[in-house]
């Protein structure tokens, strides 16, 4: 047996069991040693019955009296036994436990860990660990600091100490240490002992530090393996940039490039010039004006007689994409020929157009992209890895890869970015252009629903507002289930009743692309008063009239998430709102949604919810393919620091 051996190898573990560590992700003896501790109980101290205070947390040694089954009034079973040690008895009291009238007999030597409290008019142990102790044998879940580990169904922390202590006694001389150095940290086979067998609760928390460094190091080096790997492809078309030309479109624009748009162009147009392929991310907020960069570095490459892709999740998105670079080109070149590629487009078989702005379709369709010098993803995430790949493969050949510039609104906190996104080159959209409005933003708590119905009547009937109100996905998935289209229709319902002679719409994932393109064009119109809506359509929706945003069950969302969707209004030039309606009487949640009042800046609430909420449901970032961590946490930079300085140092120490 060793650290690669199927964890069924360990004695009494069968397949039942495997099923069930499989959940815990745990396959291999290595991966079970690497199943850390989420906490700890220190059970260190130890004392003789007579000892014994009310409210502390100790280990007694003793010989069990008795043990008896006993029914309480609502007919649950408790289990009341009696340990003497030289110095007195005590009562022990667990619950639910029948069994153990079967596997503990009088006579017996036990350990037992646990908290001191009163039971009716006596001191006892409550609910304690408990291990039978035999001469000479060191305890497991008493009498220590005693680990905790992830659970499921039939695995328990206590189960699991068991066997992660037998197969640390089988194999844990096979971990080895992979640096050179430690760098400060204590060694890897020394981090595995502490993490799981410590003496001291410091000693676990260094343990965790060192084993924190090495997920973060592991995620920094495979980012620096695929950013070395894609510099040695060759750009598909090195571009000459034109100054006079770009600064011909940049003047021709209708209004001026924030500080940090231009230098996010000039980020680009430095790496369109160079012979391997750019790859980019450009991270913006909701309305900080992505689409004028990438137009900017699209046009570079139509100067240079290349053409561009630009590829977007929706067709809606599609759409608007198309419409915003045909109206950015219409004033300094008639002559940029754009194609919008959707699944209900044919296509002609041209070489004559100059940009393919599009869905998935992009990869289906039978285009000629025999000289794409640039690929434009908008909202990456929203597309798997083979659906990016392809487009990129049709974009180039072999080794050849056409330039890549990748564009997110969702805002990433800068420890997530340089540890996830270490491949990239990241340039960063900081500010709002100048014209956007400026939105009032409310929590509505289930008191005050019904004023803001009536206040939402009025801004329509007196104003001619238009509302987005946004229902939350039910079951945690990237498509909308049925469950979820019930639920969004239900609403639909409601509101059209309440809102009686006002005409309300829906809009959901489910319906065809022919469908939604006619409810946005009807909402576009005006023809539509409310739209009610899922966050899976709301991307790329574009109407200067909407003003007011409702988002219903607000605090099922990240704040990021709730920034985004907040985006979707002051997009003209009339006053606008957002309404966070929440049912939630946590006081947690309720700071969340109240930090949005404050806060406008995507990149602080993003930052915000990390702190708040913590890591995996800052922002949808299981939806941006960004993992879980397992043992460090986004929230250290210092760490996530040290591990990138360790990186670069060990690899410019290799080459």
């Amino acid at each position: 047996m060793d650290l690669d051996s199927s964890v069924g190898e360990i004695p009494l573990v069968g397949p039942v069991y495997q099923k069930r560590l499989e959940k815990l992700k745990i396959r291999s003896i290595r991966d079970l040693l690497y199943h850390i501790p989420i906490r700890y109980n220190d059970f260190s101290q130890m004392a003789k019955i007579s000892h014994c205070r009310v409210g502390e947390t100790l280990t007694l040694r003793g010989s069990l009296n008795s043990l008896k089954n006993q029914y309480t009034k609502s007919g649950k079973k408790i289990q009341i036994a009696e340990v003497e040690d030289s110095t007195g008895k005590i009562t022990i009291v667990w619950f639910n436990q029948p069994f153990l009238t079967r596997t503990l007999y009088p006579g017996t030597d036990l350990s037992l860990s646990g908290k001191i409290d009163w039971f009716g008019t006596k001191k006892a142990m409550v609910s304690p660990e408990y291990e039978i102790t035999r001469l000479g044998a060191e305890t497991v879940h008493t009498g220590k600091i005693v680990p905790v580990y992830p659970e499921t169904y039939g695995v328990s922390s206590k189960w699991l100490r068991t066997k992660i202590k037998l197969a640390y006694l089988t194999c844990g001389e096979e971990i080895k240490e992979y640096l050179p150095e430690t760098y400060g940290f204590i060694t890897l086979p020394e981090a595995i002992m502490s993490i799981h067998f410590p003496n001291t609760l410091k000693d676990a928390e260094v343990a965790r530090r060192r084993l924190a460094f090495d997920e973060l190091y592991f995620l920094q080096s495979q980012s620096l393996k695929r950013k070395h790997a894609w510099q040695k492809n060759w750009a598909a078309y090195q571009l000459t940039i034109n100054k006079l030309a770009i600064d011909k479109f940049k003047n021709s624009l209708p209004f001026t490039l924030t500080k940090s748009q231009d230098l996010a162009v000039n980020e680009i147009l430095v790496d369109l010039k160079r012979s391997f392929p750019m790859n980019r991310l450009l991270e913006g907020d909701v309305g900080s004006g992505k689409t004028v960069v990438a137009a900017t570095a699209a046009f570079a490459a139509f100067v240079n007689g290349y053409q561009t892709v630009i590829m977007a999740p929706t067709q809606i998105l599609a759409q608007q994409h198309f419409n915003t670079l045909k109206q950015l080109f219409s004033k300094v070149s008639n002559s940029v020929k754009i194609k919008l590629v959707t699944s209900a487009t044919s296509i002609e078989q041209s070489k004559s157009f100059d940009i393919f702005v599009g869905t998935h379709a992009l990869i289906h369709q039978k285009l000629n992209l025999d000289k794409v010098a640039l690929v434009v993803i908008d909202e990456q995430h929203k597309f798997g890895v083979e659906q990016r790949e392809h487009l990129i493969k049709k974009s180039g050949q072999g080794r050849i890869a056409p330039h890549i510039l990748t564009m997110t609104a969702t805002p990433i906190p800068r420890t997530v970015a340089l540890t996830f996104y270490g491949d990239l080159d990241l340039s960063t959209l900081t500010e709002i252009p100048a014209g956007r409005q400026r939105i009032t933003t409310w929590v509505v708590p289930p008191e005050k629903r019904e004023g803001a119905y009536g206040w939402i009547d009025s801004q329509i009937t007196d104003h001619d507002s238009q509302v987005f109100v946004v229902c939350p996905l039910i079951e945690e998935s990237k498509k909308e289930t049925m469950k979820d289209v019930k639920a969004v229709t239900a609403e639909y319902k409601k509101l059209t009743r309440l809102f009686g002679k006002l005409k309300v719409g829906l809009l959901h994932g489910r319906l065809k692309a022919e469908e939604k393109t006619k409810v946005i064009k009807r909402f576009r119109n005006r023809d539509i008063s409310l739209l009610v809506t899922t966050p899976v359509v709301e991307v790329g929706i574009d109407i200067p009239n909407a003003t007011i945003m409702v988002v219903e069950a607000a605090e099922r969302f990240g704040l990021a998430q709730l920034h985004q969707l907040r985006g979707r209004v002051g997009r003209g030039l009339s006053k606008s709102y957002c309404l966070l309606f929440t049912e939630s009487p946590s006081e947690k949640a309720l700071k969340r949604l109240n930090a949005m009042r404050q806060n406008l800046s995507g990149f602080e609430l993003a930052e915000l919810d990390l702190t708040l909420r913590g890591p995996g449901e800052i922002f949808g970032l299981r939806q941006h393919g960004i993992p879980d961590l397992k043992i460090a946490s986004w929230r250290d930079i210092d760490l996530i620091k040290k591990a990138k300085e360790v990186v670069k140092l060990r690899y410019d120490t290799v080459t």
